[in-house]
């Protein structure tokens, strides 16, 4: 992805890289899995730079070792975004559907739901239903 970010740096448009697990690469890096363990732990901080010089104003780093988020974040000058990179990364970002719980089934390890804002709205919607078909929503509070 190097000439592309160089491509569109170069014409103006500011590029934050992503390196680590991409989620649009799944399949090809053998599923959901941690990246950069062991000797794959260099070529991300070399990646990480090759960006940086490339002319990204910042790295998202996704599910990598604490210690590679740290010696990514050490090895550059541009801020870095972790999501699942520990806790050394200039920023922290989560998937807001994942922090609030709205989605259900297995989580990364490296999500931290904040709220069940999924049986919340499942409450809402079966509730709603209930009275729409009950008859008593809308009500005369309700109408004009």
């Amino acid at each position: 992805m190097l000439p592309q970010v160089e491509k569109l740096v170069q014409s103006g448009i500011p590029v934050m890289a992503h390196i680590g697990f991409t989620p649009q690469m799944e399949h090809q890096l053998g599923g959901y899995r941690v990246q950069g363990r062991g000797e794959d732990a260099q070529r991300l901080i070399d990646t990480a730079k090759a960006f940086e010089t490339a002319g990204a104003f910042a790295v998202l780093i996704e599910m990598v070792p604490g210690e590679v988020g740290r010696a990514i974040t050490e090895a550059i000058s541009i801020p870095t975004v972790g999501i699942g990179a520990g806790n050394q990364c200039d920023a922290q970002v989560l998937v807001w559907q994942d922090m609030a719980g709205l989605r259900s089934g297995r989580l990364p390890r490296f999500v931290k739901q904040y709220a069940d804002l999924r049986s919340v709205l499942h409450t809402a919607a079966r509730d709603f239903a209930l009275e729409v078909g009950a008859g008593t929503f809308p009500g005369p509070e309700h109408t004009f």
